[in-house]
């Protein structure tokens, strides 16, 4: 299978009109689409439009709400968003701009989402934020995936997080990770490409170290740097489970995620802050020293975190995004079920 290429824009329309065609209304679905093929555009395959076809799989299941009815409360220094289990880039940017719109009297607001889907690449919304001029931290809740060697099973999620920071002159210091040695979507791609995964990444369903991508989605991931990993997760549990309102019903269940992908019905926070409104101009004089300074000592290959990305999200915006065979064959099947061929761009 050959890769194809696919304009940004038309990715985008494309994307959108898949989920229309799901349920998704369109404000909702080209919010959705721009977040997921950004996603794409910055690098992050792994979470970009390979997820669309596990999207369509929870609508269509009734795990995510295509029609979802998000409602907003505002407090002092609280924006609490029920997403009505809605996509999860749908709920998160909802939350972001609602959140955004506090800063303007507040310096620092969390934004707590509950019953939401799967946000995809976390950065994403934090570089928003912080393109905005603020600073961004995101966590999303995940069910049970990690485990360390003799776990009876998965034991806790890898809650994966995110961390945004705009920076005087370049784009934002941008960056998100999950807590495990390689986040799930790795797992998911190597699995539908048919090749095994690095040692040291995933468990067995009988807690035994495997390679295989197969039996890595039926057993546990294995946290970064072992049990530090395992405290990143669990400080994420406080703050986007418990803090955020997560559901206890789905802790006393013991939701599993399904081998597809992610499962809904999550919850996530988000913490913004006003640079402009707690440090002022020292906020943008520290970090302008200090990133030239790493940069200095990291000579001239050195770069902070989103720099690469941004210069391949410039480069998709120029020349079209690149997609594999295999996602090419697997968007072109989605297309083909709803009479709605992929335009791929001509010639590639």
């Amino acid at each position: 299978m050959r890769a194809r290429r696919l304009q940004v824009a038309d990715a985008v329309a494309w994307t959108g009109a898949i989920l229309g065609t799901a349920g998704v209304e369109s404000d909702a679905a080209r919010t959705a689409a721009e977040m997921m093929v950004r996603t794409e555009a910055r690098g992050v395959r792994t979470h970009g439009l390979t997820r669309l076809a596990s999207y369509l799989e929870k609508m269509q299941a009734g795990e995510v709400n295509p029609a979802a009815r998000i409602t907003v409360r505002k407090q002092a220094g609280v924006c609490t968003v029920d997403a009505d289990g809605a996509l999860g880039q749908v709920a998160a940017a909802r939350a972001v701009d609602e959140g955004m719109s506090l800063l303007q009297d507040a310096p620092s607001v969390i934004c707590r989402i509950r019953n939401c889907g799967h946000l995809g690449a976390l950065g994403i919304y934090a570089l928003v934020a912080a393109e905005h001029g603020y600073l961004a931290l995101v966590f999303q809740r995940t069910p049970p995936l990690m485990g360390l060697a003799g776990f009876g099973g998965p034991a806790l999620g890898n809650n994966p997080m995110g961390f945004g920071c705009p920076i005087p002159g370049p784009g934002p210091l941008v960056f998100d990770m999950a807590c495990s040695v390689a986040a799930r979507g790795h797992v998911l791609v190597a699995a539908r490409e048919q090749r095994p995964i690095p040692d040291g990444w995933a468990l067995d369903a009988q807690g035994r170290p495997t390679t295989s991508a197969e039996a890595a989605l039926h057993g546990s991931l294995m946290p970064m740097a072992g049990h530090k990993g395992l405290g990143l997760a669990m400080m994420a549990e406080c703050l986007a489970g418990a803090l955020a309102g997560g559901d206890v019903e789905s802790l006393r269940s013991g939701q599993s995620v399904p081998r597809s992908g992610a499962a809904g019905g999550q919850s996530t926070l988000i913490w913004l802050v006003n640079p402009a409104l707690t440090t002022g101009s020292a906020f943008d004089a520290y970090l302008q020293a200090w990133t030239g300074s790493f940069k200095a000592h990291a000579g001239p290959g050195g770069r902070l975190p989103g720099e690469r990305a941004s210069a391949l999200e410039a480069q998709a915006n120029r020349e079209g995004l690149e997609l594999s065979g295999s996602l090419a064959a697997e968007l072109d099947d989605i297309g083909a079920a709803r009479q709605l061929a992929v335009p791929w761009t001509q010639g590639h």
